[in-house]
């Protein structure tokens, strides 16, 4: 059921190309030229690659065959970290319920701001050009009164665009889009649609909730039923704490060897663990995240019996996850691993679980995240690890 007469409030704000553009802003020479960040794997494409048919995630070598003119560039992540800081400090001068997303994209809410902003679609335009005059970045902005349409109509607006979706045409905008459009679509569910004929959006529309569910499970199906008819409740969530922390890597299609899978693995947890400990937070589930040569993907989880921040404890859960899907990774091959530790809770005192014996890699830990913060993260790391730069093993955005 689409309502209408409810204003569009809502704001998602996207940069464009977001690690290709801040390169193409800080080099000229590289301006209205193709442009890809990372060597082996493509962490960001510029439009002008874009257009060539690459696409994040890609192997470098795939890339540059269809885009041999590319010039490559390896990231900068500070520079990015510091882009976005930039961002979103226009964001909060903007409003004061901004819901980051990543690195690059938020939500707004600035339904309240009508007296001294103005109407939403003004402060959207307002919002771009300020995030052009002080950060040099373009941005794409979509307008609707759920989180979900403000979503799509950004992803519809790209790149460097700007679309509202009146309430009283939701389902004009929203029906004709493909069933992709919707979150929680992937290939694989997308495929298992198109098979009983489901293509667009206002196809899922037409199908009763139970029919969905049948076809994609309990949970998908209620999900998707719901955004397809337009409902969508939940508000935009100024400071919303993470429910998971996690990092990926990604490489090219070359075959990964268990040895080379296993220090991607290390160099991953040992990232997101401390992470978990400077953020004061335990966790316990570890999931591990793969994709696979063929473009499938899979997810394998374990829940610890206690919270914990430990890296051996981690690492030990995320080997197994590791080798239990190492068959698969067999058949299909690797192009990507990631690790995430969700369930998180803020880190109190605890009573040390039995047996009292083990040996307690707390400190170890500790002193290890001391070292890095006085001298640098790379001033102390594991064995397997050395000589191998971040550009090596890229770390995609969360």
């Amino acid at each position: 059921m689409f309502v209408a007469g409810r204003r569009a409030s809502i704001l998602h704000a996207d940069l464009d190309a977001f690690y290709a553009s801040v390169e193409q802003r800080d080099d000229p020479s590289l301006r209205g030229r193709p442009v890809l960040v990372g060597g082996g794997v493509v962490l960001a494409a510029s439009y002008e690659a874009k257009a060539r048919g690459v696409k994040t995630a890609m192997g470098g070598r795939q890339a540059l065959r269809l885009c041999p003119d590319a010039v490559v560039v390896s990231p900068r992540f500070s520079a990015y970290v510091e882009a976005s800081r930039a961002v979103f400090a226009v964001f909060e001068d903007t409003t004061p319920l901004v819901e980051g997303l990543s690195i690059d994209e938020a939500f707004l809410d600035v339904g309240g701001l009508g007296r001294i902003a103005g109407p939403p679609p003004e402060i959207a335009a307002r919002l771009r050009r300020e995030v052009l005059d002080r950060v040099g970045l373009r941005i794409t902005v979509g307008v609707a009164r759920t989180k979900f349409l403000a979503k799509v109509a950004s992803g519809v607006a790209k790149p460097d665009g700007l679309l509202v979706v009146d309430p009283d045409r939701e389902r004009e905008f929203l029906h004709p889009l493909p069933v992709g459009r919707l979150w929680g679509v992937g290939p694989i569910t997308a495929e298992k649609l198109a098979e009983r004929g489901i293509r667009t959006v206002r196809d899922v529309a037409g199908v009763g909730e139970a029919g969905l569910v049948a076809i994609v499970g309990g949970g998908t199906g209620r999900h998707l039923h719901a955004l397809a008819h337009g409902r969508d409740p939940r508000p935009v969530e100024r400071g919303r704490r993470r429910r998971s922390i996690g990092s990926q890597s990604a490489f090219g299609r070359r075959p990964q060897t268990p040895a080379e899978l296993d220090t991607r693995l290390v160099g991953l947890v040992d990232r997101v663990a401390r992470r978990l400990r400077g953020a004061g937070r335990v966790g316990r589930t570890v999931t591990l995240r793969l994709r696979f040569a063929d473009y499938t993907r899979a997810t394998r989880s374990r829940s610890l019996p206690q919270a914990t921040d430990r890296t051996e404890d981690l690492l030990a859960t995320a080997r197994a996850l590791l080798a239990k899907a190492q068959p698969l990774i067999e058949e299909r091959g690797i192009t990507l691993v990631g690790v995430a530790i969700g369930n998180l809770a803020d880190n109190p005192p605890v009573q040390m679980p039995l047996p009292f014996g083990r040996v307690d890699t707390a400190a170890l830990d500790s002193a290890v995240d001391h070292v890095r913060d006085t001298f640098g993260k790379t001033a102390v790391t594991r064995t397997v690890l050395l000589g191998r730069d971040a550009w090596e093993v890229p770390m995609l955005p969360d």
